[in-house]
């Protein structure tokens, strides 16, 4: 009799924690989609606050999909631009102001904005309090003067949510608290680190980017920041998110320092087949560069926030992808097996490259995608999209596990987001540090090749580069799709600028030219590998 008692209090084991969970849920849940616009009404322990936005998600993706409600207070849908960057949320009204590190501001809904975001606050008991909208914690400045009676008119009782919200912590001096991270819009997010300022996003999911049937755009609906304490150097956020063929909970825990450092945990459901899942998603700009072949009338010789793409294979192995503004959409794919990391990087850092003074696009973040765990068979992707301006993102990357994701499963995705400026620590090979590429003609030749033949330039530095003799016998190890490459040569440039490689390559038919490029040493490789795509159409012939 012990034994068949023993035996069945083994396999019916009582688990507190997700009967905690449900209680929560069965306070706060109705049926249906409703789930996502209630409030929590009941206190919810930390431990246990990922599985109830969890559950949420879950319970979301098992119903239609509703989009989220639009405002339908005109005296916020009408304000224009100027007057919108004319309203500014006051210091003094921050969320936790002179309680710890960690400070909150709220963005204001309206404008583009039309559709905002709920966003609580959680203490360490567990007490959850939604912020309202309340125009008393802005300044309206310049041509917003105006705007504020007639907003707190037009709102009346009405209660409502936040464009988004922005983190402050003294990153860079005791004195002062900088704005290091800022959630707004769909499921986009920035961080900066250190002398920073922004420029490349992330977000927390892409759905069929580049695809023909057209882009869908999760959001997130709902935001959850668990107050820290006063000497607490790290903060914790909860998100929904949620979209017509997907939702997800999203915990982001976000460490400032040298570097700032967010570690993400996404567990997603699909409402409907994905065809293409894009997770930890980069977005950035890229206008023109060193290597870009088109005229560009511009004063400033490089405009980006990012350029390239870097890629770290499970072996260990580094590729490098210089960035372009392609004539027409291009879609590259790089395919590996649980692959260390990827990132979009602003490797150049010299003011005089940019010569704008404004912008500061030297001191664009570069960001880097770490796993956590096995991610599998799959690939990383990178969009590269015509534009004609500089306050268009045209440069996406993400990472596209090969096993489809199909209407009714859960998948789960945890990894670490890092800001670096030009280079990763532990990244110990020769870096890539330009690309540049003309036409493939001698001076004054008389009869000179066709403008399709290309003269490349590839200049390498640092690693084990910095301490060799320019006597060595360096090779270039150079492999290509299509065509024929020559005149290859490598020498080590003058004071102690690294080692360039030099060739000509000639296309085949117009077909585009994958290419491979390391440094190596009697077969040994000091390099990371240059890859880049030359296309016909990228030069006007």
């Amino acid at each position: 009799m012990f034994q068949f008692t023993h035996n069945i209090t083994h396999h019916f084991k009582i688990d507190y924690k997700l009967i905690a969970v449900a209680a929560i849920l069965n306070s706060v849940l109705v049926s249906g989609t409703q789930a996502a616009t209630n409030e929590f009404s009941a206190k919810t322990p930390q431990n246990i606050l990922f599985d109830v936005v969890t559950a949420r998600a879950k319970k979301l993706a098992e119903n239609t999909y509703v989009e989220p409600e639009k405002i339908q207070i005109d005296a916020l849908n009408n304000i224009d631009y100027q007057a919108y960057r004319a309203i500014r949320y006051r210091s003094e009204s921050a969320i936790w102001h002179n309680s710890g590190l960690f400070e909150l501001q709220l963005f204001h809904p309206g404008f583009l904005y039309q559709q905002p975001v709920k966003i609580h606050t959680v203490t360490p008991d567990g007490d959850v309090s939604m912020l309202p909208f309340d125009p008393a914690h802005y300044s309206y400045d310049a041509s917003a003067e105006s705007l504020q009676p007639v907003i707190e008119q037009a709102i009346g009782e009405t209660k409502l949510g936040h464009a988004g919200f922005r983190i402050h912590y003294p990153l860079n001096t005791n004195e002062y608290k900088d704005e290091i991270a800022v959630f707004q819009g769909a499921s986009y997010f920035r961080v900066v680190g250190p002398n920073q300022v922004y420029g490349l996003s992330a977000r927390g999911l892409a759905i069929d980017t580049a695809e023909p049937k057209g882009e869908e755009f999760p959001v997130f609906r709902e935001f959850w920041l668990v107050k820290p304490t006063a000497e607490q150097t790290h903060l914790v956020v909860y998100a929904l998110l949620d979209s017509p063929s997907v939702s997800g909970a999203y915990r982001f825990e976000l460490q400032p320092g040298i570097s700032t450092q967010v570690k993400v945990n996404a567990k997603l459901f699909a409402r409907q087949d994905i065809n293409k899942l894009g997770v930890a998603p980069l977005t950035s700009m890229f206008h023109h560069g060193e290597n870009t072949n088109r005229f560009i009338d511009d004063f400033r010789p490089e405009i980006h926030d990012s350029d390239g793409l870097l890629v770290r294979s499970k072996e260990g192995q580094w590729t490098w992808r210089a960035l372009t503004n392609p004539v027409n959409l291009r879609v590259n794919s790089f395919q590996y097996t649980s692959p260390k990391g990827f990132g979009l990087l602003q490797r150049d850092r010299e003011f005089t490259h940019y010569l704008d003074a404004e912008a500061h696009y030297g001191k664009r973040p570069s960001l880097w995608v770490e796993p956590i765990g096995d991610w599998g068979e799959g690939r990383v992707e990178l969009v590269e999209i015509p534009t004609d301006t500089e306050t268009n993102d045209n440069i996406v990357s993400y990472w596209v596990p090969e096993k489809p994701f199909k209407a009714g499963q859960t998948r789960e995705f945890n990894y670490y987001l890092k800001t670096f400026d030009s280079g990763l620590p532990e990244h110990d090979k020769a870096q890539v540090v330009r690309t540049r590429i003309g036409w493939g003609a001698l001076p004054g030749e008389d009869n000179p090749p066709p403008k399709s033949k290309r003269q490349i330039i590839v200049d390498y530095k640092g690693g084990a580069l910095s301490n060799l003799s320019g006597d060595l016998p360096l090779q270039a190890d150079l492999s290509l799709s299509s065509g024929k490459a020559t005149d290859i040569t490598v020498i080590r440039l003058p004071d102690d600028q690294g080692w360039r490689v030099a060739f000509k390559v000639m296309p085949e038919d117009n077909q585009a030219i994958d290419m491979r490029l390391a440094l190596t040493l009697r077969e040994q490789q000091l390099s990371e590998v240059w890859n880049y795509v030359w296309y016909a159409n990228d030069v006007e012939l």
